[in-house]
């Protein structure tokens, strides 16, 4: 059987998809900011950073300000998904709930049974769900039937780096006892978090076993790692994570709209103006120039690569020359969001 192009449509339960270039869930980042970035480069489908079950169920005014926002605009290249994280199944139906009522632009649930992060592990979410397969499940099958939407799962492959595989065995359960529509698969042990080389042959036998849609993600930094990981692995999609960290583009590469080559310096700071401007209508001045101290030195190695672009021979890292450093620290010295908007387009004159 051939397998089909990254441009090609398909499904989650009856929600179709129109292409197989996915944003995973990143926590802290994945604001509807991120996401609309996402889609306005091609991705095809989007999910949220993760959120607090039990701050939903019990209406936590910052979770409710800040993460459950959705903009219809997201949905207009392709559905949209909220990540929930918990551990107790009736707070976890309360909070499905919520978002089937409140949230009429989400299209699917996505549960977090991968997160590595200890102060989420202890607990009981995250990762640690994947040694509690009988919460597991009743967690996802509670999600489904609270929210009567689409209920998918990410996971990681196992909890220790020894050769178990308790998430590639609860994967099966979830889909078998729960109803799970989809599965997201990072092929590594949650001890090791994003090191190590992801276990593709291992997603590739789940592939093969699960009924319903596989989402690989996990080491896909470049186009030409996603494209060999796709193929190896034969998923339903791939899911970019750490990967489009200040750079986007990597959605409208692999969907074949851009060659695989640097932003130019323009492209760069259109695409920072973009996202401070968001932000700022997300956060507000004050908070958004506190939050986007995380973003610039994503922007920072993107500029530094455009900038260097024509040089031979071509600089390894760029953004490790002195002129660089410098700009990095005093973007986590500027006051507010212009500030930091001067320096970074003052530093398209910066020698590489």
């Amino acid at each position: 059987m051939s397998l089909p192009a990254l441009t090609e449509p398909w499904s989650i339960a009856g929600v179709r998809i129109p292409n197989r270039v996915t944003l995973a869930p990143l926590a802290g980042i994945g604001s509807w900011v991120t996401r609309l970035q996402a889609k306005r480069h091609g991705a095809g489908y989007a999910v949220s950073e993760m959120v607090s079950s039990f701050a939903i169920h019990y209406e936590n005014e910052k979770t409710l300000r800040d993460l459950l926002v959705f903009r219809p605009e997201e949905r207009e290249d392709g559905p949209v998904a909220i990540q929930l994280f918990g551990q107790d199944p009736e707070v976890m139906r309360s909070a499905a709930a919520h978002v089937a009522e409140h949230l009429p632009h989400v299209d699917v649930i996505d549960l977090n049974m991968g997160c590595p992060v200890p102060k989420v592990c202890k607990t009981g979410a995250g990762a640690a769900m994947l040694k509690d397969p009988d919460t597991a499940v009743a967690v996802a099958r509670a999600a489904r039937e609270g929210s009567g939407l689409p209920v998918t799962v990410k996971l990681r492959s196992a909890t220790r780096k020894d050769g178990e595989h308790d998430g590639y065995a609860l994967a099966q359960r979830l889909v078998e006892e729960a109803g799970v529509a989809s599965i997201g698969f990072h092929p590594r042990s949650a001890q090791v978090h994003h090191k190590g080389v992801p276990d593709y042959d291992l997603a590739a036998r789940l592939v093969e076993e699960l009924p319903v849609p596989v989402v690989l993600t996990g080491g896909l930094h470049t186009a030409a790692e996603t494209r060999a990981a796709y193929e190896h692995v034969r998923p339903a999609a791939v899911m970019l994570a750490r990967g489009i960290l200040g750079n986007p583009w990597l959605f409208s590469t692999l969907l074949d709209r851009r060659p695989d080559v640097p932003p130019t310096p323009r492209e760069v700071l259109d695409e920072v103006d973009w996202v401070l401007d968001r932000t700022v209508e997300h956060l507000g001045a004050d908070r958004a120039a506190r939050y986007l101290r995380k973003h610039y030195p994503w922007y920072v190695e993107r500029l530094a690569e455009a900038l260097s672009a024509g040089e031979e021979p071509r600089p390894v890292r760029p953004w490790t020359t002195p002129a660089f450093k410098r700009l990095q620290a005093e973007l986590q010295r500027s006051e507010g969001v212009e500030a930091a908007r001067q320096l970074l387009h003052a530093a398209a004159a910066l020698p590489a």
